[in-house]
């Protein structure tokens, strides 16, 4: 017979003949499952265990949190915001063995950190019980995360849109013959307005991506070294330049509001896009057409929740802003029909400061976005546009081209003006 290495006891085994052998190794094979089986069943009987009762060591936290909180999934504390202590099952004040109170100082710690410690203060308000709040890792989570993010996005779509819309319309020229005349088109003090509001917003706004985007983008660049007077320089005039754009954006209302109140004319220039999309094609309009009253109204009321929010950034405990905010939006039922709940009242400054920056970065984006645009038909978008806020004098056919009845206007008023000079006086 043929014989089979087994490489066990039976080392010549007979799979014909010695039925003996085979009951032998079969024996040994399932005390050898049995053996293994022992071995896993604890571990599978720990997997399907409930999770034990935490509360009882204080609130100790497993791995398995460490590996949520690490992937970003959303963990249950409860088990350490409820550990803080009993005092009511105290050992009286004359045998005090353990925790005096019946609280430890991790278990007072927190508390605190959960906002569930019994705190009085003896001025300050409710906002000055907060000793611990853990808001800030939500305020950096958001400021690395989404705001970072599409805050990019939208600057580089924007950038995007406008180069596509240059290489399909090109620059949009003057289409009639030249005149070689020209016409002012705004004085010197509404010229200083416009660049002392377009060049500090210009400043501002690049600091204040050196100051969002510096640990990613500016620092692998060129070091940590090098960074840090960079960013102490941005933070200086960011901090300083924002009284120059407050200035700037008071004196261009102040000068131009008259001249952007929407009126019917608009709706011509609404119907046929201004013109923008179409060669040859120039509606109506006066000093300010309908896309130009779009930019003053955005660069206004962004502008001012701009200088609102950095002004509560630089006073915070003097100029808070969200607390009264959310009060208001709170009466109006708002937070709570989109499912936002009751909002905050009583923030403490450091709370305030979150909210103020995180709104502040927000809106600079928008504006930034829109400011780009506004930058491209003034500059390389359209022939002639930049005299307006360079010298102040502008062709007289682009006048009567893009602002028709705004240079109507002007001629009735000096015709007016040379009668009345013409008639001598008594």
């Amino acid at each position: 017979m043929k014989k089979l290495d087994w490489g066990g006891s039976c080392a010549a085994l007979s799979v014909f003949s010695d039925g003996k052998c085979v009951r032998s190794v079969m024996k040994r094979l399932v005390l050898a499952f049995v053996v293994l089986f022992g071995l896993l069943s604890p571990s599978v009987a720990q997997d399907q265990q409930p999770p034990a009762d935490r509360s009882a060591t204080g609130g100790a936290q497993t791995l398995e949190d460490i590996l949520k909180r690490q992937r970003g999934e959303k963990i249950d504390s409860d088990f350490r915001r409820n550990a803080t202590g009993d005092p009511d099952t105290a050992a009286g004040i004359s045998s005090q063995l353990g925790t005096l109170g019946g609280v430890s100082d991790p278990e007072l710690w927190r508390a605190l950190r959960y906002g569930s410690a019994d705190i009085k203060v003896s001025s300050g308000g409710e906002e000055a019980t907060v000793l611990m709040q853990d808001g800030g890792m939500r305020w950096l989570a958001f400021r690395e995360g989404p705001l970072a993010t599409y805050g990019s996005y939208l600057l580089g779509a924007t950038v995007l849109l406008l180069a596509l819309f240059y290489l399909l319309r090109g620059r949009i020229r003057i289409d009639g013959e030249k005149t070689g005349q020209t016409i002012t088109r705004f004085k010197a003090i509404e010229r200083f307005g416009h660049w002392l509001l377009a060049g500090s917003f210009i400043l501002l706004a690049i600091t204040g991506l050196i100051t969002l985007f510096g640990r990613f983008v500016v620092i692998p660049l060129i070091g940590k070294e090098a960074y840090a007077p960079v960013a102490l320089a941005s933070k200086w005039i960011h901090n300083n330049v924002a009284w120059a754009f407050m200035l700037g954006l008071v004196m261009v209302f102040v000068m131009w509001v008259v001249h952007n109140i929407p009126n019917k004319t608009d709706l011509k220039w609404i119907a046929v896009g201004g013109g923008l999309l179409k060669k040859g094609v120039h509606p109506p309009a006066k000093k300010f057409n309908f896309g130009q009253k779009m930019i003053f109204w955005g660069v206004i009321v962004l502008g001012a929740s701009i200088s609102a929010s950095g002004i509560s950034l630089l006073f915070p405990f003097e100029f808070p802003m969200f607390a009264k905010t959310f009060e208001i939006l709170n009466a109006t039922g708002l937070p709570q029909l989109v499912g936002l709940g009751v909002l905050p009242t009583a923030l403490a400054p450091h709370e305030e400061m979150q909210f103020a920056q995180l709104w502040h970065a927000i809106v600079a984006f928008l504006m930034m976005a829109m400011i780009l645009a506004h930058i491209y038909i003034g500059s390389v978008g359209m022939e002639g546009a930049y005299d307006a806020m360079g010298s102040g004098e502008v062709e007289l056919q682009w006048a009567r081209e893009h602002h028709g009845l705004w240079v109507k206007e002007v001629e009735d008023a000096e015709k007016t003006a040379e009668v009345k000079n013409a008639i001598p006086a008594e």
